[in-house]
């Protein structure tokens, strides 16, 4: 986990804001792929799909420690988290409250 790039960190989190609900739409998925390469999307969503919620959330927050994320990228990366939930037009309860928990852990 501490060995990802960016670009895998970022796909992590956004993959992890698509499946928070259990249903990964095709509209996050082509959001999602705007955004990083089909490789990465790939190598990482096979990662997500294994990992526990508390895994997730954990790995997430071990890396925003060890990398020293200034607050604009931080920021940056919850306007893309609230892109990925509002990719197919609808935000559920699920999505809402881990979009307040994603917020509290990247501390924005």
């Amino acid at each position: 986990m501490s060995n990802w790039t960016k670009k895998e960190f970022l796909a992590y989190v956004l993959l992890y804001a698509a499946h928070c609900n259990f249903i990964e739409t095709k509209e996050e998925k082509d959001y999602i792929l705007t955004r990083i390469n089909e490789t990465i999307f790939n190598k990482i969503h096979n990662e997500i799909v294994i990992d526990s919620n508390e895994k997730s959330l954990n790995k997430i927050q071990q890396y925003i420690l060890d990398n020293n994320i200034t607050q604009s990228e931080k920021e940056a990366l919850i306007k893309e988290i609230k892109n990925v939930f509002f990719a197919d037009g609808y935000v559920d309860n699920i999505e809402k409250n881990v979009f307040t928990m994603l917020k509290k852990i990247i501390a924005v």
